[in-house]
């Protein structure tokens, strides 16, 4: 149970593409300021905007969502999985040889949460003690970060022309550890004092395994254009 919990939070998808400098006609004033573009990859599938001030500096506005779901087996239990992803975020892009290459700084609002459940079919051990299926019931548990995280990221996006744009980066979310605040059962021992305890060892010890996931990774790319 442990192992697949821990699992659910530190399993992500990740979606990449190679990233390719930007194509587009030859103009007198070539350069771009706004940029639209559907941003995919392990934040979520989202819109992103951005703005250049010049060759060397830009924002960018960001939102990411994406549900997944599993199903996973352990002992006598089968659990199912969702990862829900939902961040907002902004980020400073700095662009040290005024082309594609870009150093990127932020943070977001990050609404990110794993929830698993698992009704065992013949019982279950929890903390010190054996339970039937139906003092159990259906075990659920959701985890959640800290609601502002940092993110440092590298990345390509194509030079500061007008036209379609390409872009990619790689990087990290400092999310902390993901807090265990809800584990509870349905069963019929669920207001027995000794399965509370149990119930609670087992949150513990769920919550040390998912303490040493701090740092999510991102991995995203974007297709959209410039005006």
């Amino acid at each position: 149970m442990k192992t697949l919990f821990a699992a659910a939070i530190c399993g992500s998808f990740a979606l990449a593409l190679p990233a390719a400098a930007q194509t587009g006609p030859a103009e007198t004033d070539p350069s771009s300021t706004v940029s639209v573009a559907l941003s995919a990859g392990s934040l979520g599938v989202g819109p992103e905007v951005g703005f250049r001030f010049s060759d060397h500096l830009g924002i960018r506005g960001s939102a990411g969502f994406l549900n997944v779901n599993g199903s996973f087996e352990s002992e006598d239990a089968d659990y199912d999985g969702s990862i829900k992803l939902k961040s907002f975020g902004a980020m400073v892009d700095v662009y040290p040889f005024g082309g594609n290459f870009r150093l990127s700084g932020g943070a977001r609002i990050n609404r990110n949460a794993v929830e698993v459940s698992a009704t065992p079919n013949d019982g279950a051990t929890l903390g010190n003690n054996d339970y039937t299926a139906a003092q159990v019931g259906t075990l659920s548990g959701r985890a959640e970060p800290n609601k502002i995280s940092p993110v440092l990221t590298l990345g390509w996006s194509g030079q500061n022309r007008r036209g379609f744009m390409f872009g990619f980066e790689a990087g990290a979310l400092f999310q902390g550890a993901m807090k265990l605040d809800t584990f509870t059962a349905t069963g019929t021992a669920r207001d027995n004092a000794t399965f509370r305890q149990d119930l609670e060892i087992e949150r513990r010890s769920l919550q040390n395994d998912i303490d040493k996931v701090k740092v999510y990774p991102i991995l995203q790319f974007a297709i959209g254009y410039r005006f």
